[in-house]
């Protein structure tokens, strides 16, 4: 196990990370992170304080993770975490300037996973092939969680975290905490209420000590986990499939089904319209794909 290295204190990084009341604890931890291996790429000699920090140094920072190969939406993700970071610094006079302001990073939209065709939602869905040696509990629990994931556009991470009274069975819907800890009520379809009351219903040969109220549980009896869900998705998928993509398949199917963008916004849990707006793009793309591969004169 890699030993994690703390910032040093005359960077009030952990003073920083208190202060963030209002985002996840996913980002909580990837900002900590970020801002850790910032420090330790400034004390090679380029600054060894925020005071000491400049614009220039900051940009070269972004160009140094460019060659490092990371991900466009990680680098733009460690830029979020240095101007908040030195936001804060300002205001907290930690600084007199904030060297971070108007600082650009490579654009973090990137593709969007693929729409999955009715052969993937059908095998991931209904299955009609099983493992003789699964046991129906495993089977249960994983019909109902991807039920969830398409039939109500779920993050996983927001699947992972429901508790059994998450789920209004009776309304057919479902309270979701969302990120920045947002609370929505999301419908739940037909098929996602049954196979849910089928896993209540056998969720016990699998409850332990650390169950809790978790309405999905993992084999150790523990609060699934966003691997447990890769792996489910691994087990079942004819092909590579991500869980994000149900949740892309889902909001793209709105869309193409005539649902407008400010409801499927508000269904996502999306904060800015303009995130919602990508998918219109896909759909797009979708019926142009159809339209040259039908029409005669296309």
């Amino acid at each position: 196990m890699s030993k994690v290295v703390c910032p040093p204190d005359n960077w009030n990084v952990d003073e920083f990370i208190l202060s963030l009341s209002s985002v996840s604890q996913n980002t909580v931890s990837a900002y900590r992170s970020d801002l850790t291996d910032f420090v330790s790429w400034c004390e090679r000699g380029l600054a060894d304080a925020p005071g000491t920090v400049d614009r220039l140094i900051l940009r070269r920072y972004l160009a140094y993770l460019g060659t490092r190969n990371f991900a466009k939406r990680t680098i733009a993700r460690k830029a979020s975490a240095l101007r908040r970071y030195f936001s804060w610094a300002r205001r907290t006079t930690l600084i007199a300037t904030d060297p971070s302001v108007s600082l650009r990073a490579p654009s973090g939209e990137g593709h969007l996973p693929r729409v999955l065709d009715g052969t993937e939602l059908q095998t991931l869905l209904e299955p009609t092939e099983f493992d003789e040696n699964e046991p129906q509990w495993r089977r249960s629990r994983d019909d109902a969680l991807l039920e969830m994931l398409y039939g109500s556009g779920l993050r996983v991470g927001e699947l992972c975290g429901l508790d059994i009274d998450s789920a209004d069975l009776k309304r057919s819907s479902v309270r979701v905490w969302g990120k920045g800890a947002k609370e929505r009520r999301v419908p739940m379809s037909l098929a996602a209420v049954e196979t849910v009351q089928m896993w209540l219903k056998i969720r016990h040969e699998v409850v332990g000590e650390a169950s809790g109220a978790a309405l999905f549980l993992n084999s150790r009896g523990k609060r699934l986990g966003t691997r447990d869900v890769r792996r489910v998705l691994d087990h079942r998928a004819i092909n590579p499939t991500h869980p994000h993509a149900l949740r892309h398949t889902y909001a793209t199917h709105l869309l193409d089904g005539g649902a407008d963008l400010r409801s499927v916004q508000e269904l996502l849990g999306h904060s800015d319209v303009a995130t919602t707006q990508r998918y219109t793009h896909v759909s797009k793309e979708r019926l142009r794909s159809v339209y040259t591969s039908t029409h005669p004169r296309a």
